[in-house]
């Protein structure tokens, strides 16, 4: 079969706190972007073919990362997928609407005014969404010309701290769509959010580009009180950045990564019933700007920091097309013993250029394929690869 998505447009994965990989080898959920409108697709791996879900002519949506986007597009960020169930769910506009693998649309609930939204995500039942919604405050201003992921030229968090302005966490019946939690959060810019994998009532949040990121980046909701995850010990500052958070396969723990302040990069693991930390330093030259995903097996995968040996360094925000970041690499963990193995898979030589083109590797529901975005051939496509055999970590 062919895992690749490869359309006479730009294609690329859901966000990574989303699985783009429905059960089984039957198929992918991906966007799809033709003359600025993006569309959520499907790829059936048995037959090949591809089929449009969403029915979006109005461009982006501005949101978290969309900075630039307008009032009724389709949220890029928005787009979530329910595995089990096989529907997706996004935002057109301010409409929640949830679509089949037959393109069959219902539109669940309506945003409200006055908000603007990031990355969704769907329980592991199926049964709940969370929206993270904010202030529109946060983000006015931004409107000038440039891609839809232009940045804006302020510190949008200490707007926020400034102004008083709040996040909320926004939870939705699947089914009946009505809102089921309205749970607000002041002074914080929540952008990312994750139903534990076993437990609904959890919801693992970030604050976006916080001020005192070592302490203030990572929460949770256990459903009646909120907690940060990271806290000040054994050399963790509160200067420290941290980053890309999200739960293990089992919900046990928390993975995320990040940079001592001043110091090395590091990627780290966080049990939220015991508090429980462990962060290992990556290589002092490991520096170019990546992501890491989880899979089952407690493998990890990372589209930026490895570098071959004798090559150039290239700055710290892997961000530019003079990023080093160019591999697909899976590493084996040792908490305990604070050390990690490196396997270089395969070249994605993507180019960062923008948000669309960031790789954000993730594993197969079976652990053994990776899958990530590249615009290496001149256009945005999905391109996958086999994780490396077990035995290869022992080598």
């Amino acid at each position: 079969m062919d895992y690749d998505v490869k359309e006479p447009y730009d294609c690329q994965l859901l966000y990574f706190t989303s699985s783009s990989c429905l059960q089984g080898e039957k198929g992918i959920v991906f966007i799809g972007e033709e003359n600025g409108n993006p569309n959520v697709y499907y790829k059936n791996f048995p037959t090949g073919s591809v089929a449009r879900l969403s029915d979006n002519q109005e461009g982006v949506l501005k949101s978290y990362v969309y900075f630039n986007g307008n009032e009724n597009g389709l949220g890029k960020a928005s787009v979530c997928l329910d595995q089990s169930k096989e529907k997706v769910y996004y935002l057109q506009g301010r409409l929640l609407c949830c679509a089949d693998l037959n393109g069959n649309i219902r539109v669940l609930n309506e945003i409200p005014q006055g908000q603007v939204t990031a990355f969704m995500h769907v329980s592991h039942d199926g049964s709940r969404l969370c929206v993270p919604t904010t202030d529109a405050r946060a983000l006015e201003d931004v409107h000038k010309p440039g891609p839809a992921t232009l940045r804006p030229d302020y510190d949008i968090d200490a707007r926020i701290q400034q102004e008083g302005l709040s996040s909320w966490l926004r939870v939705y019946n699947t089914e009946s769509g009505e809102q089921v939690l309205c749970q607000q959060v002041p002074k914080a810019w929540i952008t990312h959010v994750q139903f534990h994998p076993q437990n609904r009532e959890w919801i693992l949040y970030n604050h976006e580009w916080p001020s005192f990121c070592g302490i203030r980046r990572m929460w949770l909701w256990d459903g009646k009180c909120h907690r940060a995850l990271r806290s000040i010990d054994q050399g963790r500052g509160i200067h420290d950045w941290v980053c890309h958070e999200m739960w293990s396969e089992e919900g046990r723990s928390v993975i995320y990564h990040g940079q001592y302040a001043g110091g090395r990069y590091f990627v780290g693991r966080i049990i939220p019933e015991t508090g429980e930390t462990a962060e290992i330093a990556l290589p002092e030259n490991y520096i170019s700007y990546g992501h890491f995903t989880v899979s089952k097996d407690g493998l990890l995968v990372s589209d930026g920091y490895f570098r071959e040996e004798n090559s150039i360094a290239a700055d710290s925000e892997g961000a530019s097309g003079d990023s080093e970041a160019r591999w697909i690499s899976v590493q084996k963990p040792d908490w305990e013993k604070g050390t990690i193995r490196w396997i270089p898979v395969e070249k994605h030589n993507s180019s960062w250029k923008t948000q669309d083109e960031h790789p954000h590797p993730i594993f197969s529901p079976d652990g053994r394929r990776v899958y990530y975005t590249t615009d290496a051939a001149g256009r945005r496509e999905v391109r996958s690869c086999r994780v490396p055999d077990s035995d290869c970590f022992d080598n």
